[in-house]
């Protein structure tokens, strides 16, 4: 009883929305650094890929040791099966947010959600305002917007006097968006991305696309700025404005706007030379910039592909790769791709380093971890020639095929394991067998990769015939075929009743210790390997 009246009498914590700015971290005011430093919780929006631009501006002020809760959106602009359509997933996700959010607060921890921009324009912060303020005390800390940082970005003021400013998201349809615009003095148009052509007809409708500018990533890196009329509508992300300056902000006197004019051939012929700003970027990169990125892109699909490796992707100019793995990546039409057979590591290294020294930024792609059995290991070795000495390597880990099917049954490799390959095509066949032999000596789980091949078929029950020798017949096995795609199959059977013709070369093979375990719960088995040992 007292334990619960000292529960009851914790006075509730606080909701502040905490504005970031558009972007730039010293543009973070200092209110906000300061209730982030000090809050219990942080919370932050993000899609499913799990990058946050949000928490990426508040990081330097984070302590490190706060609670996170990451509210990760079940969709963007996917289609649905929710009986509630797109709306009714989206409904559901937030009322589900604003309940973990509310359980902090019950608790007494302040909670701060972090908004980029300003938390209430546009923001994903006023959905959880709306939900939790009659309930919580609740405090927003606004933010720049990222029509103030266009237009800083622009140089140019919007409105001057008595001239009108409206701000218009571009999720308008045209003819709606073209009214507006010929009513109003200044415009700000928000959400481009996908919406860009139909914003940009919307100005040309309305007479007004001469005047009309635009602006990418205002304060962040890579920001650009340009005539709207002049941008391609494939290159623009959703983080940009379309921005129409009054006419009489815009006007500038006669002599200040030849000194204009000259300040701006000036740097126009200084960024030329610095190859930075409005001057078109060569096709080519400066030489001796270039990179190797090895990345590994998991199992299967998108779900599976960790942020810090999309970041790599999404970067490069060039992809590398064997095909099947490169058709993993989507397209992009600024990259080119580079697919070879899965026979010629060497050669598809040499050639990824070549481009890389030639001032091109490549992404070596492997399927699961770059470093397990994959082309880490072909890159760097072909790198150590004396010819590629200076050309930057990095390698970033993807989940491996081992984690992914164990995680799929259970925890199978939760004590001391082994990873070997059954292919013989780079060592002999007798080392194979040795390193099994004292892999299953030593009572370890093992993770069996590359089992069998069209050319390789008697390998998998080799492998059984050699582990019985050491192993008790009934060892668990685990055989998981495209874990996370849609041919995903898992089998668990036995050491003694592996049946090899189950196997192919997209299978990935578990198999157990003395002490692994195979438990049915909810009418499924679970395997798992406890982390105790022995008596």
């Amino acid at each position: 009883m007292s334990e619960l009246a000292s529960e009851s009498s914790v006075p509730p914590g606080t909701l502040y929305g905490v504005g970031l700015g558009p972007g730039d971290p010293d543009l973070v005011t200092i209110k906000a650094a300061r209730l982030i430093g000090a809050a219990d919780v942080i919370a932050y929006h993000s899609a499913r890929h799990g990058r946050s631009i949000a928490r990426r501006i508040a990081e330097p002020h984070l302590r490190g040791d706060q609670i996170e809760e990451a509210l990760v959106y079940p969709v963007t602009t996917e289609t649905v099966d929710h009986p509630g359509g797109y709306q009714g997933a989206i409904d559901e996700f937030y009322a589900e947010a604003a309940e973990r959010l509310a359980a902090h607060l019950d608790a007494g921890r302040d909670v701060v959600l972090l908004a980029e921009g300003d938390p209430l324009f546009y923001g994903s912060y006023m959905h959880m305002h709306k939900r939790l303020a009659g309930r919580f005390r609740a405090e927003v800390v606004p933010g720049v917007t990222s029509v103030s940082a266009a237009a800083a970005a622009l140089g140019q003021p919007l409105v001057e006097r008595d001239e009108v400013l409206t701000v218009l998201p571009g999720t308008l349809p045209r003819e709606v968006l073209a009214e507006r615009l010929r009513t109003t003095d200044s415009a700000a148009v928000m959400k481009l991305g996908r919406t860009f052509a139909n914003v940009r007809g919307a100005f040309e409708d309305a007479g007004k696309l001469d005047r009309a500018q635009f602006v990418e990533r205002a304060t962040m890196d890579g920001q650009r700025t340009g005539a709207l009329g002049d941008i391609d509508p494939g290159s623009v992300p959703y983080f940009s404005l379309a921005v129409l300056p009054g006419e009489v902000a815009a006007r500038i006197p006669d002599d200040a706007e030849q000194r204009a004019e000259s300040q701006q051939s000036a740097e126009t012929e200084q960024c030329a030379e610095a190859g930075t700003g409005p001057v078109p970027v060569p096709e080519e990169r400066v030489t001796g910039r270039g990179e190797v990125v090895v990345v590994g892109t998991g199992p299967a699909g998108r779900d599976w592909l960790t942020p810090q490796v999309a970041a790599a992707l999404a970067a490069a100019d060039d992809l590398v790769g064997y095909g099947p793995y490169l058709d993993r990546v989507p397209p992009n039409p600024r990259q080119t791709r580079h697919a070879s057979d899965n026979r010629v590591e060497a050669e598809r290294a040499a050639h990824a380093l070549d481009l890389a020294a030639s001032g091109r930024a490549v992404a070596v792609v492997s399927a699961g971890d770059p470093g397990v059995f994959a082309m880490a290991t072909a890159v760097l070795e072909v790198a150590s020639e004396p010819k590629y000495l200076d050309v930057p390597v990095r390698v970033l880990p993807g989940l491996t095929a081992a984690q992914a099917v164990a995680a799929a049954v259970g925890a199978p490799l939760g004590h001391d394991y082994a990873m070997i390959s059954l292919s013989d095509r780079l060592k002999p066949w007798e080392t194979v067998v040795d390193r099994l032999v004292h892999a299953a000596q030593a009572d370890l789980a093992i993770a069996i990769y590359n089992p069998r091949s069209k050319a390789r078929p008697w390998q998998v029950g080799a492998a059984r015939d050699v582990l019985l020798e050491h192993r008790a017949a009934e060892t668990p096995v685990v055989l998981g075929r495209d874990v996370g795609g849609a041919g995903e199959r898992l089998t668990i059977t036995t050491l003694a009743d592996l049946d090899p013709e189950l196997v192919d070369m997209r299978t990935l093979l578990i198999i157990g210790s003395s002490t692994t375990r195979v438990v049915t719960r909810g009418g499924r088995p679970t395997v798992f390997t406890p982390r105790h040992y022995g008596g």
